[in-house]
């Protein structure tokens, strides 16, 4: 076949394959090289308000089976994501994944197809096909998919590498993707898989190989938990590196194979070759490092859970509860053309979402059209994970599934349209500090920039929604005292010296733990100050107080509520990390620990 006849994906695809080929060769001929370093990242903030609203509305009829005579003149509108019970809302509104009578969606006048696809690549190229008709002048293609389903902290890993590749197909600026809105959110469903002791002392998870679908959201559920416990990434896939946490890319993107590689390691010893790797460099040696756990999401979960013992859910987005929302990525230009249509869509998803928060027949109805959409399992698999299932095998005990869905109300305080409190935003900025910092799997290398949030995200569409009742703001309860440690890591928060006043350099830092605290919304959280020994004992446990005083108070000033905090404490010079002998240990104990608790 000649080169030019090649499509521009299968012609990077060979680019990728050659270029690993030499870079193979090079691992192997070059010991001492230096690779991609494992790195200690900063944890993402998570929100003190737990978005989940009801609206009291009356039963509306169940949609039907028979696909709907009144719409099927209108244009197609196809949507394709993964098998995820987040979805379930825009599913149960369309009837199915196609349009049916008596569904939301037709009321609405949307004719749509919902199609199933696994695979992230898959995902992209459905969406570059209609971009391609798009182009070529036909305003409804019936080639790809006009808008995609995927997790929302997946987003800017999806949106600025496709980016790249309609620029350097169509021109720069010519085409761009945008997130129109959520219409669920995962809680509890996508999770980490691993021993319990990564959960008792997560320390134990350095030189742990996770298999996981790299930039993806199940992905971030793992580096979060990692960053938040003070533990390196390794952000090359193709290297091992015991300090840190180093990851596997699963099979074809496809979080199931994330499963089944976990499965096939522990159950038929099967080992991934990696380059051994310290302090950056290359050591010359390989490493067959089995798969130790798994980032994935139901029926992913349910699958390791039967095959083997000894695995838990280690932490979900049930701890990092605004961390994935189910986000629907459109054309812009073609979104532009069709705005009714795409606001039509979403309120479908809002007003169907409200019936099964209220109703038992909407959500039976639910599983119903999400297994038949899913082609998977049986409606009462569906019912079921979408509440959550707890097992228990060899004494341990697990948790499976989990997801919400969202109505208006949801959506319009989840991009913070009701209380001004940001949530998303603050997943999508932590999410692209990761692919900056960590530069996994050489995304950085590949692409130019990452798409900022304000070009990402349009909400124009979700505040176009009208005539459904959007409900009040719900607000966590923080009056409960909080006993279990979510995760507890160290931060380095720089100060004037002997004085509590944070310095410009520390703000950075802080705006971290903020979108971190955001992600975690249900969490409660404990400060504890240390200071070197420099001074007096009893001056630095006043300062150590001050210092986890100022921190409370400048998050406090961004937003997170003050009833959050369950404990301010200063424990000095008492309690060093490093040797105070030495100007880096100094720098090391002046510190500030942050505890996330449940």
């Amino acid at each position: 076949m000649k080169w030019s006849s090649l499509t521009l994906f299968s012609k990077s695809l060979i680019t990728l394959v050659l270029a690993g080929g030499i870079g193979g060769a090079v691992y192997y001929l070059s010991p001492g090289l230096r690779v991609d370093e494992s790195k200690s990242v900063e944890k993402l903030n998570l929100s003190d308000k737990d978005v989940n609203n009801v609206v009291t509305s009356a039963e509306l009829p169940l949609p039907g089976d028979a696909p709907s005579t009144t719409v099927n003149g209108k244009p197609l509108v196809r949507i394709a994501g993964y098998a995820w019970n987040a979805q379930s809302g825009i599913i149960v509104a369309n009837g199915g994944p196609k349009t049916a009578t008596g569904s939301v969606m037709e009321s609405n006048g949307v004719n749509l197809e919902i199609i199933r696809q696994d695979w992230l690549s898959e995902l992209r190229n459905l969406q570059m096909k209609f971009v391609d008709e798009f182009d070529k002048g036909n305003s409804f293609p019936k080639e790809g998919a006009a808008g995609i389903m995927i997790m929302g902290d997946g987003v800017p890993f999806y949106i600025s590498s496709a980016q790249q590749a309609l620029d350097d197909k169509y021109g720069a600026g010519k085409y761009q993707l945008q997130a129109v809105g959520a219409i669920g959110l995962s809680y509890g469903e996508d999770k980490l898989i691993g021993p319990p002791s990564w959960k008792m002392n997560p320390q134990s998870m350095k030189g742990a190989l996770v298999s996981a679908v790299i930039g993806d959201g199940d992905w971030v559920t793992a580096v979060n938990y990692a960053s938040a416990n003070g533990i390196k990434i390794n952000p090359d896939p193709s290297t091992y590196d015991a300090e840190a946490v180093n990851f596997l890319a699963s099979a074809n993107d496809d979080y199931i194979e994330s499963a089944k590689e976990l499965i096939k390691s522990q159950t038929q010893g099967w080992t991934v070759p990696l380059k051994e790797v310290k302090a950056g460099k290359l050591t010359g040696k390989t490493i067959d490092k089995k798969v130790d756990g798994c980032a994935t999401w139901t029926p992913g979960d349910k699958m390791v859970f039967d095959a083997l013992s000894g695995f838990t859910d280690v932490v979900s987005t049930k701890e990092f509860n605004n961390q994935m929302a189910a986000t629907i990525i459109f054309l812009r230009q073609w979104a532009d053309a069709n705005k009714q249509i795409v606001s039509n869509i979403l309120k479908s998803s809002y007003a169907a979402s409200n019936q099964m928060k209220q109703y038992d027949n909407w959500r039976k109805r639910a599983s119903e059209t999400t297994a038949k959409s899913f082609n998977m399992e049986t409606p009462a698999y569906w019912y079921a994970m979408f509440k959550g299932q707890q097992g228990e095998k060899g004494g341990v005990s697990y948790n499976m599934g989990g997801s919400r869905v969202f109505n208006l109300a949801d959506a319009n305080q989840y991009y913070g349209i009701s209380d001004g409190t940001n949530r998303y935003k603050a997943v999508y900025d932590q999410v692209s500090r990761y692919l900056k910092d960590l530069n996994p799997a050489g995304f950085n290398q590949n692409v130019k920039r990452v798409v900022p949030y304000e070009e990402a995200v349009n909400m124009a569409f979700l505040k176009d929604v009208k005539d459904i009742d959007a409900g009040t703001t719900y607000a966590t309860d923080y009056s409960k005292k909080a006993t279990n440690v979510m995760a507890s890591g160290e931060w380095r928060i720089n100060f004037e010296s002997g004085r509590a006043a944070i310095r410009p350099e520390g703000k950075d830092v802080l705006e971290q733990i903020y979108n971190l605290l955001v992600q975690a919304e249900d969490s409660k959280l404990e400060l504890v100050g240390h200071t070197d020994n420099t001074g007096t004992q009893d001056g630095n446990y006043a300062l150590s107080t001050a210092r986890a005083e100022a921190v409370k108070n400048y998050l406090i000033a961004k937003g997170i509520p003050a009833d959050r905090f369950q404990k301010i404490d200063g424990r000095g010079q008492d309690e060093p990390a490093a040797d105070n002998s030495t100007a880096a240990g100094k720098a090391k104990n002046r510190r500030v620990v942050i505890s996330l608790l449940k």
